[in-house]
């Protein structure tokens, strides 16, 4: 079993993801090679809560240009943890 810091990287903090924690969903970067066991058992071992759900998905590269130079973004995996009613997650 992984660590549950090789599993967890960071919180997702936007307005989309602070709408939906009030309905109970936390979103979290994970690491692309962590299924959704080990990212309930990280989240439940990381804050002390009853996780109810997880779901995940991969991110898409967008197109990005400065200047003349095109590249992409990055990609990385996102997961939405909803937690058991009366858990709650402090960031």
């Amino acid at each position: 079993m992984k660590d549950y810091t090789d599993v967890i990287i960071a919180p997702v903090i936007t307005e989309k993801s602070m709408y939906a924690k009030e309905k109970n969903v936390y979103t979290f970067k994970v690491a692309k090679s962590a299924n959704k066991i080990e990212i309930k058992n990280a989240i439940e071992k990381l804050f002390g809560v009853k996780v109810k759900s997880v779901n995940t998905l991969n991110t898409k590269a967008k197109d990005k240009r400065v200047g003349r130079y095109t590249g992409k973004t990055k990609t990385y995996k996102k997961a939405f943890v909803t937690l058991e009613d009366g858990s709650k997650i402090e960031y």
